[in-house]
């Protein structure tokens, strides 16, 4: 190519000329050539890669062309950028989305529902097409971990109270009381939300000037509050509205990092203690049995109710079935609460299999049956 290049600037060269050419105009046309060169060889690698997922699947959605491919993936990966994805969790993310044919990424990051129906449908893809079994565990370990990130992030954070859409319910701390209310109107210099109202529908007396906590959920379930003051009460929309100042100061308020499920499996605990020491050290099951029923799973851990007396710091082999599937787990009691003649068991797991993950993260997002 660089040849040809070369031959179609030298031909539009004055001979007459040539004598007093300089040197630079011959290295700057061989520079460009191998630029132009070098860029549609990126072309060509970037397109081929990216119609095939992660460990090398084809994936199901196609591509409009190069061009459009490479813009496509400098937004993506300026999203996964702004999300902190790994380049496994990058091409993962690519994936799915040409999976399902997603043409609007931002409003997939922002709907939780969007996105799980994009993730569910790529899981099935990937254990339908995969070569091996060990290959199909790897490749939804990824798919997971890239779920559970996009779980936890603050993509598409609320910067300020204007963002709010109208009827968005925000809770609002006034001294030691709670209100549920709901906006009424964001635009303008003030924020109107329903005038709070306590449990016999008495409207709370709100002073100008007053601070307030508020805090909001939105509809990806990701929590925010801010601090703002009373200006008033007005009319809008023939409703008593109180007015507060707008803010800009919304503040992202952390969640787990993993999503988790409430349930009722049983499941089976053994003691788990330490022998020896140094490099000589191992552990050792107990293979006395305490029952238990799983209250809540995530891949991080899970609260098991038991009647058995159990110690904080106290370490467990957890077994249980889920969809014929064998699972295990050790893990570690962090904390104990009470409940009538049972106990809690908030467990943290200290040791999982990758299959074992797999399983208990397709269980908590629903994604192994519709």
């Amino acid at each position: 190519m660089t040849n040809i290049f070369l031959s179609f600037f030298l031909l539009q060269i004055d001979a007459s000329n040539f004598e007093i050419q300089s040197t630079i105009n011959l290295r700057d046309v061989i520079v460009f050539s191998a630029v132009l060169a070098a860029i549609f060889v990126v072309i060509i690698i970037l397109n081929a890669t990216s119609k095939r997922g992660p460990s090398g699947s084809k994936s199901s959605g196609g591509s409009s062309g190069a061009f459009s491919g490479i813009l496509g993936g400098f937004a993506l990966h300026k999203l996964a950028r702004e999300i902190g994805l790994n380049h496994d969790q990058t091409r993962m993310l690519d994936f799915v989305f040409k999976t399902d044919m997603v043409t609007d990424p931002e409003k997939s990051l922002s709907t939780p529902a969007l996105l799980d129906r994009h993730f569910r449908r790529a899981y099935r893809v990937i254990e339908q097409s995969s070569n091996s079994e060990d290959e199909a565990q790897q490749r939804l370990s990824v798919l997971f971990s890239t779920r559970n990130m996009l779980e936890s992030s603050n993509f598409g954070s609320l910067s300020s109270t204007r963002q709010l859409k109208e009827n968005t319910v925000l809770t609002l701390t006034y001294g030691k009381e709670k209100y549920s209310v709901a906006t009424l109107s964001t635009k303008g210099e003030n924020l109107a939300v329903e005038t709070p109202k306590n449990v016999l529908g008495s409207a709370a007396k709100i002073q100008r000037g007053e601070k307030l906590q508020m805090l909001v959920f939105t509809k990806s379930n990701k929590g925010f509050s801010f601090e703002t003051r009373a200006i008033g009460y007005a009319n809008v929309h023939g409703e008593s509205a109180l007015l507060l100042a707008h803010s800009n100061q919304m503040r992202f308020l952390s969640q787990r990092r993993f999503r988790r499920r409430q349930t009722n499996i049983a499941s089976n605990m053994f003691l788990v203690y330490v022998e020896g020491s140094g490099k000589k050290q191992k552990m050792i099951v107990d293979k006395r049995r305490i029952s238990g029923n799983i209250a809540d799973i995530s891949v991080g851990g899970c609260s098991v109710r038991t009647g058995a007396p159990v110690k904080a710091g106290a370490m467990f082999k957890i077994e249980f079935t889920q969809e014929a599937s064998k699972v295990a787990a050790l893990g570690q009691v962090l904390r104990i609460n009470r409940a009538g003649i049972n106990t809690v068991l908030h467990i943290k797991f200290l040791r999982v299999t990758t299959r074992s993950m797999n399983i208990i993260n397709a269980f908590v997002y629903e994604y192994a049956h519709e």
